[in-house]
């Protein structure tokens, strides 16, 4: 019986140790965190744009994942305040846009689709890199309509990123549990400017 326990409580040991390395390695291939870049706040004559880009936001195991027939989804959160002292900010604008990407591996064409908000077509690509860039870009995205805002006044816009969680069906998200290492979410950026 004593054997049996040492023998077990080895295993486990060598389970956890495994377990733990497998951790590390897929840790280490994400160094690099997803963050926000080239954040343009503008307008046209009617209404407050804005442009970015999320960098570091596809890893290998993502790309493997898209190509073996996985749906992928970003989801861009945005927010637009009125900056007031003295008293709490006020909401002008919530928005929350997403990308999704597809993969059909009979035509080989990378299919991406946008929002309505973001009043621009889906794309198909065979190139991966021409996809990744526009799952990643939000273009002139229209927050809110000239008329809200007040000239003179202090905004304050803030955006973040995410990938939505990988829903696989039935039990295959108990098999495939090293899909949930890369989920990625951008930290919020924000940006001041008066009107």
């Amino acid at each position: 019986m004593r054997i049996l326990d040492a023998v077990s409580r080895r295993l486990n040991v060598c389970l956890l140790l495994a377990f733990c390395i497998l951790l590390l390695c897929f840790g280490q291939a994400r160094a690099e965190e997803a963050r926000l870049t080239d954040i343009v706040v503008t307008n046209d004559e009617d209404y407050l744009l804005l442009y970015f880009s999320v960098t570091d936001c596809f890893t290998e195991e993502m790309k493997k994942a898209i190509d073996n027939g996985i749906n992928t989804t970003f989801t861009f959160f945005v927010r637009l305040e009125a900056v007031r002292n003295l008293w709490w900010d006020r909401d002008i604008a919530d928005l929350k846009v997403s990308h999704d990407i597809k993969y059909d591996s009979l035509k080989k064409v990378y299919t991406v689709n946008f929002s309505p908000k973001e009043e621009r077509d889906g794309i198909s690509v065979k190139d991966f890199e021409e996809a990744k860039r526009a799952m990643s870009e939000i273009i002139g995205l229209k927050v809110t309509e000239l008329k809200n805002l007040k000239r003179g006044d202090r905004y304050q816009i803030s955006m973040m990123a995410e990938l939505d969680k990988i829903r696989l069906p039935f039990y295959f998200h108990y098999i495939f549990f090293f899909l949930s290492l890369w989920d990625f979410e951008t930290d919020w950026y924000t940006v001041d400017f008066r009107y």
